[in-house]
């Protein structure tokens, strides 16, 4: 195979970036990884299998936040890979400062997720690993200041790893199930706008949405839960909101099927972390982290 000149650069700063996740990895003793069933969680799972070999396990958080459809494909990847795999339960829902949904929510849910590991890093004298990448920290994200609290580290920071170079790696990997190109799927949590409660039967609901709206065809979306759940923003890519219009009554009937009182259509697209907005709000501003 012969590469033009910046062809070869790019697969040499692809190679580059995985040999120093390698190498960040190679310093860890034992290590636990999350797993979500993300794209940076099952890079991070699959390089750390392939340097620590049984020294690492990954472990996915089981909780109402975590659709049924990510819990199982961290499953398929983890058996695919060969990887130690183990779920916990978390108990988020049971901390009133997580369902009181301000902005500092996602806080709260990663303090959750440590307080289910600690017991099993204690034990094995494992660090704990997250797939937070470095577009991450230029987010809204309180989770990270829990991470740091309690020690938990980095990789795919620490080797400089952005997401593009996250799905590049994976891709040159060839990881199992598509893995490079799935799209991103933030916990349902995220959906529900700040200040409404976060609930089970919220979170269901979304889930439900979610899987209908992509059944019609509709891969990348976003089901946003207002006004205590009884509204759906429907948030799907500029590509595809013309298409939608013209299937809105089976879209309309799928989100009110899911238990939504309302769907609405959001004209400006899909964009992670549209949420935050809310956050400059007077019902979420003192939450904030």
């Amino acid at each position: 195979m012969t590469y033009s000149g910046g062809d070869m650069d790019e697969a040499l700063r692809i190679h580059g970036a995985l040999e120093r996740l390698r190498g960040r990895l190679a310093r860890e003793e034992r290590l636990i990884v999350g797993l979500s069933g993300g794209v940076d969680s099952c890079l991070l799972a699959a390089v750390a299998g392939e340097v620590l070999g049984e020294r690492a396990v990954a472990v996915t958080a089981v909780s109402p936040s975590l659709p049924a459809a990510e819990r199982e494909f961290a499953r398929s990847f983890a058996r695919a890979r060969g990887l130690r795999h183990i779920e916990v339960c978390t108990d988020e829902q049971d901390r009133p400062e997580y369902r009181a949904n301000g902005g500092d929510r996602c806080y709260h849910c990663k303090s959750a997720l440590f307080d289910a590991l600690a017991p099993l890093a204690e034990l094995s004298g494992a660090a704990v690993a997250l797939g937070t990448n470095l577009d991450d920290l230029g987010d809204h994200r309180p989770g990270l200041r829990a991470a740091a609290e309690r020690g938990s580290v980095a990789p795919l920071v620490d080797a400089g790893l952005d997401k593009a170079t996250v799905r590049a790696v994976a891709r040159l990997l060839e990881l199992d199930l598509g893995v490079a190109d799935k799209p991103a799927a933030a916990c349902l949590a995220s959906r529900v706008a700040y200040g409404d409660p976060v609930t089970p039967e919220v979170l269901a609901r979304v889930e439900r949405a979610e899987a209908s709206v992509k059944a019609l065809g509709f891969a990348d979306c976003r089901v946003r839960a207002h006004a205590e759940g009884t509204v759906a923003r429907l948030e799907l890519p500029a590509r595809d909101i013309d298409r939608a219009v013209t299937v809105r009554a089976e879209l309309d009937a799928a989100v009110r099927r899911a238990g939504f009182v309302f769907c609405a259509l959001d004209l400006a697209g899909f964009s992670s972390g549209r949420m935050n907005v809310l956050l400059g709000m007077p019902a979420v501003r003192g939450a904030r982290a």
